[in-house]
C-alpha cells in the first residue's frame, strides 16, 4: 500500500532452530553422562576369578547438592570385607589376626544357633547315625559315614576345632582314628619350598611390568629358576643340598619386597585363589578317600579270618563227625543251669567271650553256652568249639535260619541272624558348656534278640553276652540278682534320655526322664518276658514304624527297643559293664581294670587292624594262640 507502513516478516523458523539445537546437544550430553556414571559407579574385576560385590553406586542428593557417598545399609561393610581380602597379602599380621579371630567367633556363634536349632526340628534334632555292623561279613547293611567331634570327660577343658567337629559329623569313628594315628609331616621342608615357588610365581607376572623394579624382577626370576632346579633334582629333605634355609629365607624376602609394590593385585589373587582352591579340594578328596577305606576295613571280613572260616568248614566235613553226647541235651533245657546266650557270626569273638567267661567262673560245672549264628558260619564255629574244649562247661552252636518255631506271627526277615544294633547319637548335654556338643555310642537288642522267649521255652532266665565283650569277674552273682519284676537287667546312659529322642520316637507314650540302655550285658527274666509279650510288643512297634512312611529297618529297631522295654529294666551298677572301648581312646585304665565286662561297642572293634591298639591286651589274651589254624592263617589280632 502506498504511503504505508511495510512491517518485517515474521520468522517463526528461528524458534525451531532453536529447539533443534537444544535438542541435538541434550542428546550429546545424556549418552555422555551415562557413560561417565557407569564409568564412576562400577570397578574394573580385571582377571579376578569371582568378584565378591560390585562396588555401591553413588548416590547424589540433588536438593542439597551434595555428592557425598551414600550406601545403601551394609554396603559398607561389604566394601570393606572385599578390601581386606583383596589387600590381605599386604597387611601386618596383627590386622589379620584380629579379622580371623572375629571371622571364627562368628562362625562358632552360628555353629552353636544351628546346633541349638537342631535340638528343636523333628527329625534332625539329633545326629543318630547307625553304626556299621559288628562283624565285616554282614553285606546286608551299609554304614552312612557321618561323626561329632569325640568329647570325653578328659577332653572338656579343651574346646575341639569347629573343622573337626564337622569331620566327626560327616565321617564318624574314621575322624577319631585319624587324630590318634596322626603322623608327623614327612619331608616338611621340600613342600616349604614348594608353597614358596608358587606364591613367587604368582607374583612375578606382575613385578615384570613395573619398569622401576628391574633389579627386583632380576631377582625374582634367579630365586624361581633356582628353586626349580632344587626341586627337579630333589623330592625329600634329605636330598637338599646345603644352605636350603638361606635360599629359602632369601626367597621370603625377595617375596616381601613384592608385596609392598603397588601392583594390580587382581592377578596374584587369581593364582592365590587357586593354590587354595586346589588344596582344599585334595584334601576333601583324600578325607573322603580315607574315611571309605576306614569303613571298606571294618565292613570287610580281613584276609587271614576268611582263611580261619574255610579251613574250619572243610575240616568239619572232612573229619568224622563227632559222638553226640546225650548228657548235654539235658544240660541245654536245664533250668536250673546258668545259660549264657551269644549272637556272633564271628568264630574269634565267639571264642574270646566264652574262654574269658569260663575262665573267671568259680563252679565251671553250672555253665551253659549258646551260640546263635548263621548258616554261612554255623560249621566253622561248631568245628571251632568242638577242637576247643572248656572242661565240664556245656557249649550249643545254633544256625537261627534252621530253626522251627511254631509261631505264625513270627516274619521271614525274623530268622536271619541280626547282631545287635550300633548308633552314635550326638547332642546338646544339659550339663554341657554353651554350643558344646556329647556324643554317646549306644547300642540295643536286633530283632533276632526277641526270639529269645521261642527258641528257649524251657529256660526262666538267661545271660545275653554281645560277642565284642571280654568278661573279667566271675558273674554268677547275677542269677541271684532281684530285678524287682522287670525284664531287662541292663546298664543304663542317664546323659542320654529318652526325652532328648522325643521328636525322634514320635508320639508314642513314654517318660521323657527315662534312661536309655545299653547291650552288652543284659539279664534276661524269660518268665516275665513272656507275660509281657515282649516279643509281640516289639514286633507291633516296628511294623507300626515301619508302616508309618519310614521304610528303614535300622531306626525302626532302634525305636521298637527303646519303648518295648519301657518301665521293664532294672539298671545295674555300672561296673558290671564298661562300654567305650570300641570308639573312645580316652577310658580310664582303673575303670578297665575294675569293670567286670569291657565292652568294644564302635567300630573299632579288637580283631581288626584299626582296633585301638591299647585295649586289644585285653581281648588278646584270651585268644588260643596255639591252635593250629591260627598260626596257618597267620591270624595276629
Amino acid at each position: 500500500m502506498k504511503g504505508g507502513v511495510s512491517l518485517p516478516p515474521k520468522r517463526r523458523w528461528k524458534g525451531f532452530v532453536v529447539a533443534v539445537l537444544g535438542l541435538v546437544i541434550l542428546s550429546m550430553l545424556v549418552p555422555l553422562v551415562f557413560l561417565l556414571g557407569l564409568h564412576n559407579g562400577f570397578h574394573s574385576s580385571g582377571f579376578a576369578s569371582d568378584s565378591r560385590s560390585s562396588a555401591p553406586v553413588k548416590i547424589y542428593d540433588r536438593a542439597e547438592g551434595d555428592t557425598s557417598w551414600n550406601p545403601p545399609e551394609g554396603a559398607l561393610s561389604r566394601h570393606v570385607d572385599e578390601l581386606m581380602h583383596r589387600l590381605e597379602p599386604n597387611l601386618s599380621k596383627d590386622v589379620i589376626k584380629e579379622k580371623v579371630e572375629a571371622k571364627n567367633k562368628t562362625v562358632r556363634s552360628d555353629l552353636t544357633q544351628v546346633t541349638e536349632l537342631k535340638n528343636n526340628i523333628v527329625k534332625p534334632s539329633l545326629s543318630i547315625q547307625r553304626d556299621v555292623p559288628k562283624t565285616p561279613q554282614r553285606e546286608d547293611q551299609v554304614s552312612k559315614v557321618a561323626d561329632t567331634t569325640r568329647i570325653t570327660e578328659d577332653s572338656k577343658s579343651v574346646a575341639s576345632s569347629d573343622s573337626e567337629k564337622l569331620c566327626e559329623l560327616r565321617f564318624g569313628s574314621y575322624c577319631l582314628w585319624r587324630e590318634e594315628h596322626r603322623e608327623e609331616m614327612k619331608d616338611s621342608m621340600v613342600k616349604i619350598l614348594k608353597d614358596r615357588l608358587f606364591v613367587a610365581r604368582a607374583y612375578y607376572p606382575s613385578i615384570a611390568k613395573l619398569s622401576a623394579q628391574e633389579k627386583l624382577s632380576r631377582e625374582m626370576k634367579q630365586n624361581i629358576q633356582e628353586f626349580e632346579r632344587i626341586l627337579s633334582e630333589s623330592t625329600t629333605d634329605a636330598d637338599l643340598p646345603s644352605q636350603i634355609e638361606k635360599k629359602l629365607q632369601r626367597m621370603g624376602a625377595v617375596i616381601a619386597r613384592a608385596r609392598s609394590c603397588p601392583v594390580d593385585c587382581n592377578n596374584v589373587d587369581k593364582k592365590l585363589r587357586q593354590l587354595v582352591d586346589l588344596t582344599e579340594d585334595e584334601a576333601n578328596f583324600h578325607a573322603k578317600q580315607s574315611a571309605f577305606l576306614f569303613q571298606l576295613a571294618v565292613q570287610t571280613i580281613p584276609k587271614s579270618h576268611h582263611c580261619l572260616y574255610m579251613r574250619l568248614t572243610v575240616e568239619y566235613f572232612r573229619s568224622a563227625p563227632p559222638e553226640k553226647d546225650r548228657s548235654l541235651d539235658e544240660k541245654f533245657v536245664d533250668p536250673g543251669l546258668n545259660h549264657y546266650v551269644i549272637f556272633s557270626n564271628n568264630v574269634l569273638a565267639a571264642s574270646v567271650v566264652v574262654n574269658s567267661t569260663v575262665t573267671h567262673a568259680k563252679e565251671r560245672g553250672n555253665l551253659v553256652f549258646h551260640i546263635l549264628t548263621n548258616g554261612q558260619n554255623y560249621y566253622a564255629i561248631k568245628f571251632w568249639f568242638i577242637r576247643n574244649e572248656y572242661n565240664d562247661v556245656a557249649i550249643q552252636v545254633l544256625n537261627i535260619e534252621d530253626l522251627h518255631l511254631d509261631n505264625q506271627n513270627i516274619a521271614a526277615d525274623v530268622l536271619h541272624l541280626s547282631m545287635p544294633e550300633e548308633y552314635r547319637v550326638s547332642f546338646l548335654g544339659v550339663e554341657q558348656p554353651s554350643g558344646l556338643t556329647r556324643t554317646v555310642y549306644i547300642s540295643v537288642f536286633s530283632h533276632s534278640h526277641y526270639l529269645l522267649d521261642k527258641i528257649f521255652s524251657t529256660l526262666k532266665k538267661v545271660v545275653v553276652l554281645d560277642d565284642d565283650v571280654v568278661v573279667q569277674r566271675d558273674l554268677s552273682s547275677l542269677w541271684d540278682l532281684d530285678m524287682e519284676g522287670k525284664v531287662n537287667g541292663a546298664v543304663e546312659v542317664c546323659p542320654l534320655r529318652l526325652g532328648l529322642l522325643k521328636s525322634y520316637l514320635g508320639d508314642d507314650n513314654f517318660e521323657d526322664y527315662s534312661c536309655v540302655w545299653m547291650s552288652g550285658l543284659n539279664i534276661i527274666d524269660l518268665v516275665r518276658w513272656r507275660e509281657q509279650d515282649l516279643s509281640g510288643r516289639y514286633q507291633r512297634l516296628r511294623q507300626k514304624q515301619l508302616g508309618s512312611g519310614e521304610g528303614i529297618v535300622g531306626p525302626a529297631t532302634l525305636h521298637a527297643s527303646l519303648l518295648a522295654f519301657q518301665n521293664l529294666i532294672y539298671p545295674i551298677d555300672g561296673t558290671w559293664a564298661l562300654s567305650g572301648l570300641g570308639h573312645d581312646y580316652g577310658v580310664d585304665e582303673q575303670k578297665i581294670n575294675e569293670a567286670a565286662v569291657l565292652h568294644y561297642n564302635g567300630q573299632m572293634k579288637p580283631w581288626l587292624e584299626i582296633g585301638i591298639p591299647r585295649y586289644k591286651s585285653h581281648w588278646k589274651r584270651y585268644l588260643n594262640h596255639d591252635d593250629l589254624f591260627l598260626g596257618q592263617c597267620n591270624v595276629n589280632s
